[in-house]
């Protein structure tokens, strides 16, 4: 879910749509130099999620044809072709499942907004399922716990089949200041599906590839910061971090409790307002459907944070006619130029947060794991790391278990220290003051930069940092990513951000932004940028040798 990078000035912890699909800008290169065959969704799998449940629901098809359909495309890319290793579990039970959908509809029964919809979820989200749930660890290979946490409670009450797990960056990417997005020892390397070569971003990787490669009708991602927002930008799909709490982490292998939520990933933002409404388990049901309105942007006051653009001209120049689209549909832009948290060594004492409540929430839920499981606490995972070293510690160290194993708990008066001065930095001295002062409804940015390449040697090298969705994780604030195009056939998102409580603000101004431009990109499964004719031919160069 995070890893140490810089930007807006200051030390920060980033990381870790029923719409025409417009194609990447740019040709691919000459035969020989693209994929071999065409890899892109045809039939049910090319479908929305919103598209699938009115067809279900219309009698056009069954949720075992879909279902099916899902799993056969998955045989086709993810296991081989291009073999994106998004998909780390099957469901055995998933096609059974589907086939209670069909029986419960042809006997007049509407189970809900998901009857019959196949989703995927991030595994480290536990199940009831006979799926063990290991946050791509070989530790939890046998964590078969046969529960549903709250959240897939919810999914299944509406009626979705859970499809199966997807792959993630291992630990959701609090393992390693040198970790690879998108790698665990269980599941091998994620792959972008837009350029294979290309970083899929953690640590909801997994689910960003398998809902871009048409996989599955949804995900669910989980995040402590940027790791739904990040994958949902460089795979080109919609992603929602919920405001902290609306969504229950029970059951979910955990890293910070202040920061960490589960929300949907999907191709449309009706999509994710309809996995959320079934997902959220907060105080009071809302309707995040119901709240959609494609003129949700008219006399909105959009601040724009110009001090997280980042440094590419590309980037900068899409985010530039994402917000004239805003202004267009009638929003007032309001430029904001900078930014600062206000706190020193912010870098030392966010990640003091996030490594004291890791090993305090791991403790607990390790202490809770299925009985098959051996570790029973974040030292005993340590010492379990090393005696499979050839497999755990093959790419990278487990320096932030480390780390975190030293922390002295919840009660240490340094942590509390550090927990309300980092917080009060973004909520009451961030988010909120800059909503109030500039006297705006919402606040956009980039999503994040171009994705890097894959770099099993160095790990995550990641560009100048475009996005402040940072302020929003630690804030615990609710954020949406929506695409704004690409980047030479690469996605970016655009993020709108708000305070907290303003979920469904958040998702209507992203869903009339998303209705007004279509912007989403089908994956072109390219196995780099040299593919691409304009990338390709510069490679090259004019001299004949």
């Amino acid at each position: 879910m995070v890893c140490l990078r810089f930007g807006a000035s200051i030390l920060v912890l980033l990381l870790a749509v029923g719409l025409g699909c417009a194609p990447p800008t740019g040709d691919a290169s000459p035969a020989g130099e693209g994929p071999s065959e065409d890899y892109r969704p045809e039939g049910w799998p090319a479908r929305t999620l919103p598209e699938i449940a009115e067809a279900l629901r219309a009698g056009e098809v069954s949720s075992e044809q879909v279902v099916q359909a899902y799993l056969d495309r998955i045989e086709r890319i993810d296991r081989s072709g291009p073999e994106l290793r998004s998909v780390l579990a099957l469901n055995p039970r998933a096609l059974e499942d589907a086939r209670a959908a069909d029986a419960a509809r042809e006997a007049g029964e509407e189970l809900g907004l998901l009857h019959g919809v196949p989703v995927l979820l991030k595994d480290n989200i536990e199940s009831a399922d006979p799926v063990a749930t290991t946050a791509g660890a070989l530790a939890l290979e046998a964590n078969v716990t046969e529960r549903d946490s709250p959240l897939v409670a919810g999914l299944r009450e509406a009626g979705a089949i859970i499809l199966g797990k997807t792959n993630l960056s291992q630990w959701a990417n609090f393992r390693s200041r040198d970790s690879m997005s998108g790698w665990s020892a269980l599941g091998g390397q994620v792959r972008n599906p837009h350029m294979t070569d290309r970083n899929p971003c953690g640590s909801s990787s997994g689910s960003g590839a398998a809902v871009a490669a048409s996989l599955g009708s949804g995900a669910v991602g989980t995040e402590t910061n940027g790791s739904i927002i990040c994958p949902s930008t460089v795979n080109g799909i919609v992603g929602f971090k919920p405001t902290v709490g609306l969504v229950s982490q029970q059951y979910i292998v955990p890293i910070s409790s202040s920061q960490d939520t589960a929300g949907p990933m999907t191709k449309t933002v009706r999509g994710t307002a309809m996995m959320l409404t079934a997902m959220a388990t907060g105080e009071g049901k809302t309707d995040y459907v119901a709240a959609l309105d494609e003129n949700a942007l008219a006399g909105k006051r959009v601040g724009v944070l110009r001090f997280a653009t980042g440094s590419n001209a590309d980037t900068i120049a899409l985010f530039d006619s994402a917000v004239a689209a805003m202004e267009e549909a009638g929003a007032t832009l309001v430029e904001i130029e900078d930014f600062d948290a206000g706190v020193d060594n912010w870098g030392g004492k966010s990640a003091m947060l996030m490594e004291t409540e890791f090993k305090a929430t791991l403790d607990a839920y390790l202490a809770d794991a299925a009985a098959a499981v051996e570790v029973r606490s974040l030292e005993e995972l340590i010492a379990f790391n090393e005696r499979h070293a050839d497999v755990e510690l093959a790419l990278f160290d487990q320096s932030l278990f480390e780390l975190s194993v030293e922390r002295k708990g919840l009660d240490d008066p340094e942590y509390v220290a550090a927990r309300d001065e980092v917080q009060r930095a973004v909520r009451q001295d961030g988010i909120d003051r800059l909503l109030a002062e500039h006297e705006v409804d919402v606040l956009v940015s980039p999503s994040g930069p171009v994705a890097p390449r894959i770099d099993p040697v160095n790990g995550d090298v990641w560009p100048s940092w475009a996005g402040a969705g940072w302020m929003a994780a630690v804030a615990g604030y609710p954020h949406l990513s929506v695409p704004m195009g690409d980047v030479h056939g690469l996605p970016v998102g655009v993020s709108f951000m708000a305070g907290a409580g303003d979920d469904a603000a958040v998702i209507a101004v992203g869903y009339a932004y998303e209705q007004r431009t279509g912007h989403r990109v089908e994956p072109g499964y390219l196995p780099g940028a040299e593919a691409r004719t304009e990338i390709g031919d510069a490679m090259r160069g004019t001299v004949e040798r």
